[in-house]
């Protein structure tokens, strides 16, 4: 019998700044135990209804019981399921910082390709980062 895992990672690998992240991620104690999806590279079917544009445009996790979160939202998530990274998921629990947290990660975004192309000495990120600045 098939049990879902304890969250579902999807994240955008073509990116170099998600993927150097998500490496470090996966090197956590408690890592293992999660599924972790590349929406650049996984079939569609993988992806829990998510379509790739959406996928990739912003991070997201799913729990085992289905729910859906992104943003600043996933990684709250995301780092109470890591040993290592539990401290700063109770920050969700200040009041105003989950908030302040996504209006940071929506700052961020229109950054991220620009911010990966620096990283990543090339622009394989250019089409694929979430959105781009007008």
């Amino acid at each position: 019998m098939d049990t879902a895992p304890p969250l579902t990672v999807y994240y955008d690998g073509a990116c170099p700044l998600c993927a150097a992240e998500i490496r470090a991620y996966r090197r956590n104690r408690g890592a293992a135990a999660l599924a972790w999806v590349d929406v650049s590279r996984d079939d569609p079917d993988d992806l829990g209804g998510l379509s790739r544009t959406v996928a990739r445009a912003r991070f997201h996790v799913r729990d085992a019981q289905g729910h859906l979160k992104s943003g600043a939202d996933g990684f709250f998530t995301l780092w109470a399921h890591l040993p290592g990274w539990h401290r700063l998921a109770w920050l969700r629990h200040i009041p105003g910082l989950p908030w302040l947290a996504e209006g940071a990660y929506r700052l961020f975004l229109p950054m991220r390709p620009w911010i990966a192309r620096r990283l990543g000495g090339t622009a394989p990120c250019r089409d694929t980062c979430g959105p781009r600045p007008s």
